[in-house]
């Protein structure tokens, strides 16, 4: 298997921006889970920051691949189509069940859902 170093060098630099960038938005949205004060602007900073982030890596992996091996690799777009699908999915769930049960201690926190007619 090749390393990185018997890579094309325009390959290297681009494998390595993109897992720099992507390990750089990992970083920023774990910053963001310990800065925020609720919950309700906790659960964006880590969905957000993690999954532009493992799309930079993915893509970083589909180059180093698909340079390595003389042919398009793309067994890692399925990853990224289930990032995609199931972050929202567990990110409305989450909220959800946290709404109900503030609601139901009757607690402040509580986002207002008032909109405008």
């Amino acid at each position: 298997m090749n390393s990185l170093a018997e890579l094309p060098l325009w390959a290297s630099i681009l494998v390595s921006i993109f897992l720099l960038l992507g390990a750089s938005l990992a970083l920023i949205g774990s910053f963001g889970l310990s800065r925020l004060n609720s919950f309700y602007k906790r659960v964006h900073a880590p969905t957000l920051g993690t999954t532009f982030g493992a799309f930079c890596i993915l893509a970083g992996s589909i180059t180093y691949f698909s340079v390595s091996q003389s042919r398009l690799v793309l067994h890692e777009v399925l990853i990224g189509v289930f990032l995609s699908l199931t972050t929202p999915i567990t990110l409305m769930l989450l909220v959800r069940a946290a709404l109900y049960r503030d609601r139901q201690k009757g607690s402040q926190d509580v986002p207002n859902l008032d909109l405008p007619d």
